[in-house]
């Protein structure tokens, strides 16, 4: 295990971290589970759309902002900052991009986007790391302000332009795609095939190399990046000793201010980031309200990953694939869930009957139960409990996954400068 006294040694490539996380080969292995129990689904209920290449391109596209904004999330928390604010900060980028991108380009909006973001990150770090202000109370006030700001500025930046009015921007020039030439029309070929888990891995790398904007790539290039800096640096180290132990890091030479502010401006200009996506990619303008709670759920996939980017990735993919529910088919794709929800359930209960835990075993079991009812004596469901799916499975997975959670020793802890000397 790596000590606070490697702080002072600049050279020193520190450890990965210790206790439960998940591994690239347990990432992989539940992806394959759960492929495998999703096609066995697919083949009972015949919803093909579950894992088809255009569900899993929509899919990718909706997970990349929750993504960007849990990596903000995790960025600030790992430096001992609660970022409740995700969501004003997505909204500064959401508008600052399209702003910026109809007047001066897409690629200029996006850079203009994450400072944004990152502007709503400094007030956040100079309101809670200066002045010790709660860091909920802070966040809560990021986003009223945020969105009390667009909306006055909104009327007075677009109406006027073609396509502008008081909610939204004009048109914004896409940013381009890209789609892998061959690859893409064999692994859509291979899906249609229908076959037991082959066509559905076909169907999730079609997804991957199909209409996929370069702001996805970079999107997910900043996943490994992120793991790197933070795990494997002598600056990632630091920064993660604000979170896990300030006043030692301060004993040990460590400026914690000025690692709290990097990170919190790097959270903010990585959900500003993800503002920029959805109102230059997913929408090539801004509308008012299109973020959408997606900071909070992105802060939701942050604490399902146990504040690792992998298993970060892991749940934005979750969230954004059940989002994806809502374009594409949903009533039916939605109810043939219900069958792989009864099924997860009935697993779930196996394990904890191995774990010897009886009475959660018990709770499962009945609610798996429950599920399977509602399927079996219905056809479809109804869209109200469509729109509701990815806010209703935030909820599940954060229940289910609450107890392996293990959040930064000093996260949202007040600390004030000199406490280490």
């Amino acid at each position: 295990m790596t000590t606070v006294t490697d702080l002072n040694q600049p050279t020193l490539q520190p450890a990965a971290p210790t206790g439960r996380r998940l591994s690239l080969p347990v990432l992989l292995l539940i992806i394959a589970g759960g492929l495998a129990l999703t096609s066995i689904v697919r083949l009972i209920t015949g919803a093909d759309g579950i894992t088809n290449v255009s569900q899993m391109s929509t899919a990718l596209q909706l997970a990349v902002p929750i993504g960007l904004a849990g990596l903000g999330g995790l960025w600030a928390e790992r430096a001992g900052v609660v970022n409740i604010g995700l969501e004003g900060m997505m909204i500064l980028g959401t508008w600052f991009g399209a702003w910026a991108g109809f007047q001066w380009g897409p690629w200029t909006g996006v850079l203009v986007g994450i400072l944004g973001g990152a502007i709503g990150g400094l007030l956040h770090a100079f309101v809670t790391v200066t002045f010790n202000v709660n860091h909920i109370v802070s966040g809560v006030a990021i986003n009223i302000l945020a969105l009390g700001a667009t909306r006055y500025l909104a009327p007075l930046a677009f109406e006027g332009h073609t396509g502008g009015s008081a909610k939204q921007s004009p048109a914004v020039d896409s940013l381009g795609s890209f789609t892998v030439p061959g690859l893409s029309d064999a692994l859509r070929d291979l899906n249609n095939q229908g076959w037991f888990f082959v066509s559905d891995i076909a169907g999730l790398l079609g997804g991957l190399v199909t209409n996929v904007s370069w702001l996805t790539l970079i999107a997910v290039a900043l996943i490994p990046g992120t793991w790197w800096v933070l795990w494997r640096t002598a600056f990632g180290l630091r920064l993660r000793s604000c979170g896990e132990n300030p006043v030692a890091a301060e004993s040990l030479g460590v400026n914690v201010y000025k690692y709290k502010y990097i990170a919190v401006i790097i959270s903010g200009g990585l959900a500003g980031l993800g503002g920029v996506f959805l109102s230059i990619v997913a929408n090539p303008f801004y509308l008012e309200g299109q973020v959408s709670g997606r900071g909070f759920i992105g802060l939701a996939a942050m604490i399902f990953g146990n504040w690792m980017p992998g298993g970060l990735a892991l749940g934005a993919g979750l969230f954004g694939y059940t989002d994806s529910l809502n374009l594409r088919g949903g009533s039916a794709n939605v109810h043939a869930l219900l069958l792989l929800g009864a099924l997860l359930l009935i697993i779930g209960a196996v394990w904890l009957v191995i774990r010897k835990k009886y009475v959660p075993a018990v709770a499962t079991l009945i609610s798996g139960a429950l599920v399977f009812a509602w399927y079996a004596s219905t056809d479809e469901v109804p869209n109200q409990v469509v729109s509701a799916t990815p806010y209703v499975i935030t909820l599940v997975v954060l229940a289910l996954s609450a107890q392996r959670l293990r959040m930064p020793r000093a996260n949202g802890m007040p600390y004030r400068k000199g406490q280490g000397k």
